[in-house]
């Protein structure tokens, strides 16, 4: 009790100095470790942000993709050494003929981001010659890249991707008969009993839906409806509770979602990204001392922010949504530093 006590006073103590706006869930097995909540979901009624709130996710939702592509793998649909040009009936005049779904799956197939992280640092610079309230289906994307040139050979390299993954979403668009944001709510949400997470629109919000806010060193802010697509999809954008993502964690890692042998390969450290930072199927993988530490999602946006991690040795699961563009990696520094 007094290392919860300890913890759950180190993170109110930062979240309160960093003016978090968002939630800090984490449970060890059953039993809750921290439940803390910070900010408003909607700053000009001053609605304050609760556990019930559902905040964007950005790229944490790329696990959800890597799930429905191992679901339609099960059901021998696919393999991971389908190549693209094989189950996906799009052109792509400069792609390399042998681009795998392996290597969409751990970003080293190479092909052309529309966003590439490594080189732009504003996501709201797409959206000048393509406007964001025009991006609501994954087809609407491919005119940012389809026509590209091959970044490297596949399999070459690790290079975080976001393209690979709406690439991923058409293939399960295509072999499953249903929009990807069908597949997922109907083959992994309601599978999970996640009741308040869902791909919405962002000019038709729910109920307890926090706004995203950006903020302006001169302590002025607005909302991020005009810096990210309308509505979200296969490599980001979906919307969770805190406590829907803990049942994700929970359905997936006592295999509800896969079978135990498809989750083993899903977690697996399939390809080193940088320092002790693997990747595997939708999912980062730290280790420390060549051991694994944690597997864990994140996501960035304009007025987005996104942490979840779970700690195997300590069966600890911790989830930080935040709808500003930063925070929850602040707070998982501090929450690990403590535990």
């Amino acid at each position: 009790m007094h290392i919860e006590t300890k913890l759950n006073d180190r993170i109110d103590q930062f979240c309160q100095q960093s003016n978090f706006s968002g939630v800090v869930l984490a449970k060890q097995k059953d039993a809750k470790l921290i439940e803390l909540t910070y900010g408003y979901s909607n700053r000009a009624e001053e609605l304050a942000n609760t556990i019930h709130t559902k905040f964007g996710i950005a790229s944490g939702c790329k696990l959800f993709t890597a799930i429905a592509v191992c679901q339609l793998v099960e059901k021998g649909l696919l393999t991971f050494d389908t190549r693209l040009k094989d189950c996906l009936n799009i052109d792509f005049p400069n792609f390399e003929e042998n681009i795998s779904l392996h290597q969409l799956l751990t970003h080293t197939s190479g092909v052309p981001d529309y966003f590439d992280e490594e080189v732009m640092d504003d996501f709201e610079e797409l959206w000048k010659e393509n406007p964001m309230y025009q991006i609501r289906g994954l087809k609407d994307f491919l005119p940012l890249f389809q026509n590209g040139d091959m970044m490297f050979t596949p399999g070459e390299r690790f290079h975080y991707n976001n393209a690979g993954y709406i690439l991923l979403g058409l293939i399960v668009e295509q072999k499953s008969g249903l929009s990807f944001t069908d597949y997922i709510v109907k083959n992994i949400f309601e599978q999970c009993g996640m009741k308040d997470s869902g791909y919405f629109s962002l000019d038709c919000l729910p109920k307890n839906t926090a706004l995203g806010y950006i903020d302006k060193e001169d302590g002025s802010w607005r909302t991020n409806i005009y810096s990210i697509p309308v509505k979200g999809g296969s490599d980001g954008g979906a919307f969770v509770t805190a406590s829907d993502m803990l049942k994700l964690w929970d359905a997936l890692l006592h295999y509800k979602l896969l079978s135990q042998e498809m989750t083993d390969l899903l977690i697996t450290p399939h390809v080193h990204a940088e320092d002790d930072e693997y990747y595997g199927y939708g999912i980062w993988i730290s280790k420390r001392e060549s051991e694994i530490y944690k597997y864990h999602v994140m996501g960035y946006d304009p007025g987005v922010s996104f942490a979840s991690s779970y700690y195997p040795d300590s069966e600890v699961t911790l989830v930080i949504p935040s709808n500003q563009s930063y925070g929850p990696h602040d707070v998982t520094d501090v929450f690990e530093e403590n535990m």
